[in-house]
């Protein structure tokens, strides 16, 4: 009868049964299709002819430095993300909305415009690779400079995700909490953070599935050397362009499952993290 209930409410959207068919029929084509069309390619390919594709040193450096480097930048932004939304939020200073548009650069500005700018910045020739070079700091064609690159197009998506939380996350609590003696930290710890983890972990998940697959920005600073700053991604462009399809599908198929297992775990403690502070 609850259910009846909800069903017949008033809504903008049309009826329950046109709205679901809408939804399921977009969701099919952007998103269960293709991802079909890759595992029933590789059914086709038989488990044991995955696996010998896939298992081989360079594959599975270019795995580990894929998804090392995506939960590295990540983490970042987890935490430099909500520095940057809370001071968005609740200072007020020159330029403030100047730094709020330039959040959302990365999302406008094309992948490889930006690959080539923070190539151009710091490479041994440029001018942070060259203040960096004295302290024996090596940026472009290392490791750090996939990261460097993850950290630009991820920023957004954690700042954006937790902005609004913060806005609504009235200042009264905090003052309550100072007021019966809590110090900062006890008060970020008990008061703030319980209430931003579900949108941290959204972030954080959105900036983690947006690193593993990031292409453009990442190639021109990576140096490209196998066994070492080869991401994955760029592995199957190189199968493709031998027209190695059944390869290029099995090292797709090991990215989704890998990515699959570790979005799942974050939304486990994403539901965890909810029912803990009652919004479930």
């Amino acid at each position: 009868m609850m259910r009846a209930g909800i069903l017949r409410s008033p809504s903008p959207l049309p009826g329950f049964g046109l709205s679901f068919g809408i939804i399921m029929a977009i969701l099919s084509i952007v998103v269960l299709l293709p991802i079909g069309a890759l595992l029933g390619r590789g059914l086709m390919i038989g488990p044991a002819d995955l696996w010998s594709m896939v298992n081989s040193r360079r594959i599975w450096s270019a795995l580990a430095l894929s998804f090392r480097a995506a939960l590295v930048a990540s983490l970042f932004n987890l935490v430099f993300g909500l520095l940057l939304a809370w001071v968005l939020v609740r200072y007020r200073f020159w330029g403030r909305r100047f730094i709020d548009a330039a959040v959302d650069l990365p999302f406008a500005l094309p992948t490889a415009v930006a690959g080539i700018a923070l190539t151009a910045l710091y490479a041994p020739n440029g001018p942070f690779g060259q203040a960096l070079a004295p302290l024996g700091i090596r940026v472009a064609y290392t490791e750090a400079g996939i990261w460097v690159a993850l950290v630009f197009i991820g920023l957004p998506f954690v700042v954006r995700t937790v902005q609004p939380v913060i806005e609504q996350l009235e200042p009264d609590l905090e003052e309550a909490s100072a007021t019966l003696g809590a110090r900062r930290p006890y008060t970020l710890r008990r008061v703030v953070l319980p209430t931003l983890t579900p949108a941290l972990l959204t972030g954080f998940a959105l900036c983690l599935a947006r690193s593993v697959g990031e292409y453009g920005s990442v190639i021109f600073i990576a140096g490209n050397i196998p066994n070492v700053t080869e991401i994955a991604p760029l592995l199957i462009v190189i199968r493709l362009e031998e027209y190695n399809y059944d390869a290029a599908a099995a090292i797709g198929i090991a990215m989704l499952l890998i990515s699959f297992a570790m979005l799942l775990a974050i939304n486990a403690i994403q539901v965890w993290s909810r029912r803990r502070i009652g919004l479930v």
